[in-house]
């Protein structure tokens, strides 16, 4: 499914998002801590936007590395990255990431974790690989709690099987309201980073709750 929407994957993303995919973006980068020369995976990276950014922010002397099960995904990904030689892409499995322990400085996942089949197990192996002191970042799509945010959804619902119609992905876009649906509360997914080992897990609501930013810190040895 994600092989066939990935032509259509970024559009889709800033219509959906109401053009405020980018402004997320962001607040994931600075939410990681990352510093030129440092190293940072970002898991199900799609067509590789938030890898993309991570690069930038490391720098020449830095290394990212995007992770998708796609293949499709990261075909593009790596069509958009020829001239930043410290930015790769690999075709991958959440559930058990290919790299050492402690390999990286940051780990992310934006816009992925509901996809997962074990929410916990994804957490685990980010924790994994980042090194004690690093953070895993995770922003996902919400249920919102306030009245804006509310309004906010019941377009999310209707709107988005609409568009995905017009796109030629009705039934990609009807599973995208379907998982945003069954994916828990932000104080259940906090309590699963817990579990898989991350300290000082906290998370933040973004326009008025539609989206939620969670992080944490692998605990130094």
């Amino acid at each position: 499914m994600f092989d066939r929407i990935a032509p259509v994957y970024d559009g889709m993303n800033v219509l959906i998002s109401g053009f405020q995919e980018p402004r997320w973006r962001r607040r994931v980068v600075a939410a990681t801590g990352l510093r030129p020369g440092m190293a940072a995976l970002d898991v199900a990276t799609g067509t590789g936007r938030l890898a993309a950014s991570l690069a930038d922010r490391v720098g020449p002397f830095g290394r990212v590395v995007g992770l998708d099960v796609s293949a499709g995904m990261i075909e593009r990904a790596r069509a958009g990255a020829t001239s930043v030689p410290w930015l790769e892409f690999v075709v991958g499995d959440a559930l058990d990431l290919p790299f050492e322990d402690a390999t990286f400085d940051a780990a992310t996942i934006a816009f992925g974790m509901r996809n997962l089949p074990d929410y916990r197990r994804g957490f685990v192996e980010m924790t994994r690989v980042v090194r004690p002191g690093g953070r895993v970042v995770c922003l996902e799509i919400a249920r919102p709690r306030s009245m804006v945010g509310r309004v906010g959804r019941i377009w999310f619902e209707r709107a988005v099987p609409l568009l995905g119609r017009l796109a030629g992905q009705g039934e990609a876009y009807r599973y995208l309201v379907a998982s945003v649906r069954a994916y828990p509360a932000p104080e259940v997914i906090a309590g699963h980073m817990a579990a898989a080992g991350l300290a000082d897990v906290s998370w933040v609501p973004l326009t008025a709750g539609m989206v939620t930013l969670h992080v944490g810190t692998r605990p130094a040895d």
